[in-house]
C-alpha cells in the first residue's frame, strides 16, 4: 500500500517534578536543602531514511509520545531526561501544523531532522532556591508540559524527470523501457495509482530519475480523477515529459490532449507549468498515426517544445529521448551553479 498522506499526533515528555528534601545527617546539624532538579522531557523528531519510500507505517498508528524527565530525589540527585523519539519519513516529506495550516518544514535529504515538539524542562528542587536569607526553602517547581500537535504528514517525490499524460498514453511502458522500474502496465484507464520511480542511466556516469505519474484528466486541478493527487508529485520534477497518445482508437484529439495538459498544469501552478518540457508523441507503430503525429509536431514548433515521437513498445525513438533529457537536466544544473 503506497501512503503519501497522513496525520499524526505527538507529544513531547513532561519534565520531571524538582523535589524537596533536607539532608538529615547524623552529626551534621541544620543540613540543608538537597533536593535534586526534575529531567527534562524527550523531543520529537523527523528523519529522513532513504530506504522508506511510503508512510505506510503511521497508517496503523497515529499517535506518538516521548519519555518524559524522571522526578528529581534527595541527595543532590537530579532525575534522569527522557530520550529522543525518532520517527523515520521518506525522502520528500513537507510535514504541517493540521491546525493552524503553517509549514513546519521539509525533509529531502538522507539522515535529515526536523524537531517537531520540544521536550519540556524539569522542575527545579529546593537545593536551588536557597539563599543567605532562605537557608531552608520548601518550594520546588513541577516539570513543565512537553509540546503536543498534530501534525499532517504530505510526501511528494523526489525525481528529476516526470512524464505526465492521459490515463493509457504508454506512461508505465515508457519508463519500464528506459529504466529498471516495473509498473503495472495493462490496458484499462488508471492503471497506474500509485507515482513510481525509475532510474534511468545514460553512458558513463550519467543518470536520472524518472516518475511515472498516475494518468491526468480534465479537472484534475480541482481534484477530479486522482486530482491534486497526481499534481503534487510532479510539483519538485525539473523536467515534464508530456506523452500524447496517438493511438486513433481513442477518439480524441492529440492537440486537444495537449492543451488539457497544459492547462491542468497551469491551474494547478503557475510556475509549474514554466518548468522545461518535452513534447513527446507515442505509438507511432500504430497505423493511421502519422497525420496525428504531424499534428503535434507543428504544435510543438508553434509552443517553442522540442517534440519526439517515439513508440515506448518498440523503442523507437527512445534513446533520443534519454539523451535529450539527460542533456537539459545537465543545462539546468550548470545555469544553476553559474548563477
Amino acid at each position: 500500500m503506497f501512503i503519501d498522506e497522513i496525520d499524526i499526533f505527538v507529544k513531547a515528555g513532561d519534565g520531571g517534578a524538582g523535589c524537596v528534601s533536607f539532608r538529615r545527617e547524623k552529626f551534621v546539624p541544620r543540613g540543608g536543602p538537597d533536593g535534586g532538579d526534575g529531567g527534562d522531557g524527550g523531543s520529537v523528531w523527523l528523519e529522513v531514511d532513504r530506504a522508506i519510500y511510503t508512510l505506510l507505517d503511521y497508517h496503523y498508528q497515529r499517535h506518538y509520545a516521548a519519555p518524559r524527565g524522571q522526578h528529581g530525589k534527595g541527595g543532590a540527585k537530579h532525575g534522569a531526561s527522557g530520550t529522543d523519539l525518532v520517527l523515520k519519513v521518506p525522502v520528500g516529506t513537507v510535514v504541517s501544523d493540521r491546525t493552524s495550516g503553517e509549514r513546519v518544514g521539509e525533509l529531502l535529504s538522507h539522515g535529515q531532522r526536523l524537531l517537531v515538539a520540544r521536550g519540556a524542562r524539569g522542575g527545579r528542587g529546593n537545593l536551588r532556591f536557597a539563599s543567605a536569607t532562605n537557608r531552608a526553602p520548601r518550594r520546588a517547581d513541577l516539570g513543565r508540559p512537553g509540546e503536543e500537535r498534530w501534525l499532517h504528514l504530505e510526501l511528494k517525490l523526489l525525481a528529476d524527470v516526470g512524464v505526465i499524460g492521459f490515463p493509457n498514453a504508454g506512461k508505465s511502458t515508457l519508463v519500464s523501457r528506459i529504466s529498471a522500474a516495473r509498473p503495472r502496465v495493462a490496458d484499462y484507464p488508471f492503471t497506474t495509482l500509485v507515482p513510481t520511480l525509475g532510474l534511468v542511466r545514460v553512458g558513463e556516469g550519467r543518470s536520472f530519475v524518472i516518475a511515472d505519474l498516475p494518468g491526468l484528466i480534465p479537472g484534475a486541478s480541482e481534484g477530479k480523477g486522482l486530482g491534486i493527487r497526481f499534481l503534487r508529485h510532479i510539483e519538485r520534477t525539473r523536467l515534464l515529459i508530456h506523452l500524447i497518445d496517438l493511438d486513433p482508437a481513442t477518439g480524441r484529439s492529440p492537440v486537444d490532449d495537449c492543451h488539457a495538459l497544459v492547462r491542468e498544469l497551469g491551474a494547478f501552478s503557475p510556475e509549474l507549468a514554466r518548468r522545461p518540457q518535452l513534447l513527446v508523441a507515442n505509438k507511432i507503430d500504430l497505423p493511421g498515426t502519422e497525420a496525428r503525429c504531424r499534428e503535434v509536431e507543428g504544435l510543438a514548433r508553434a509552443s517553442g517544445l522540442t517534440f519526439f515521437a517515439i513508440s515506448a513498445v518498440t523503442g523507437q525513438g527512445l534513446p533520443e529521448l534519454v539523451r535529450e533529457a539527460a542533456d537539459r537536466l545537465d543545462q539546468e544544473q550548470w545555469a544553476k551553479a553559474a548563477s
